[in-house]
């Protein structure tokens, strides 16, 4: 039989080096946070104020769905 000879990918892959330790980790941490784009407090006020709304909606739906199948259920048996 003949054996396939696996080629290598042309390109290279970078592979993470491993064993560096803690202080390396803790480095590559503080540069990466320092080219995070912290928004403003305004953006940040109003970005909360729709996650709340969006909260609240997803919360009174579920409630009008909680009611709608338990009258139901009630209606159902009820009839028996």
């Amino acid at each position: 039989m003949e054996e396939s000879k696996v080629s290598k990918p042309s390109g290279t892959v970078p592979v993470p080096r491993m064993r560096r330790g803690p202080k390396a980790f803790l480095n590559e941490v503080l540069r990466e946070m320092k080219r995070v784009t912290w928004p403003t407090r305004s953006e940040t006020n109003r970005m909360t104020g729709v996650v709340l709304a969006i909260c609240g909606l997803i919360v009174a739906v579920l409630y009008i769905m909680s009611l709608l199948v338990s009258s139901g259920l009630h209606m159902l048996l009820q009839k028996r």
